[in-house]
């Protein structure tokens, strides 16, 4: 057998004292982490892009705004309107079909997207259907982010304005900073 060249240390036996100590240590350690909780975990970090409570904002009233219609002596009037969040950013836009108020025949509509932003007053920020193109809409409607209508208009010059010959159906949908118009698929009946 084979004699350790150290002696002995009287602090490595372990006594009664020693234990006590230990367990005291030890409960204190236990009872002042069960005092000092962290905060609760959560899935959000904050931060200043997080907001604190879901931001709302009525949809932009068309009443307020100057659209870019040419009407001569008569009125701009708005004949339909819809509101959606088109492009996902929380807030709701206002779509707004308008013709000049003529009184006769059938005056061409203009399709305007509304947004209401930050600014005191609510602006177009998108024409989807010019009046220079001489269609009509109807069928319309804002629904899933999307903008949809049957644009009614004339294959020549030769067909009277009271009765459109051609329909088309068209959908809007923001995509990469603008609205891409695309054709619907057609309703299908069982």
């Amino acid at each position: 057998m084979q004699h350790s060249a150290v002696p002995e240390l009287d602090h490595t036996r372990t006594r009664p004292m020693h234990w006590l100590a230990t367990a005291t240590a030890l409960a204190a350690v236990v009872a002042l982490s069960s005092v000092l909780q962290p905060d609760p975990a959560t899935a959000v970090q904050a931060g200043p892009e997080t907001p604190s409570a879901p931001v709302t904002a009525p949809a932009p009233d068309p009443a307020a705004v100057d659209f870019p219609i040419e009407c001569g002596p008569y009125e701009a009037v708005v004949t339909k309107k819809a509101s959606g969040d088109l492009d996902g950013d929380g807030l709701p836009e206002t779509v707004a079909v308008v013709r000049c108020d003529a009184g006769s025949g059938s005056p061409p509509n203009g399709v305007y997207v509304l947004t209401q932003g930050t600014a005191a007053e609510p602006r177009v920020v998108a024409t989807l259907v010019d009046p220079a193109e001489q269609r009509s809409v109807t069928d319309f409607a804002v629904r899933d982010g999307a903008v949809t209508a049957t644009l009614l208009g004339y294959s020549s010059v030769d067909v009277p304005s009271c009765c459109p010959d051609v329909t088309d159906r068209a959908k809007w949908q923001w995509r990469n900073g603008a609205f891409v118009r695309s054709t619907p698929p057609e309703a299908r009946g069982v």
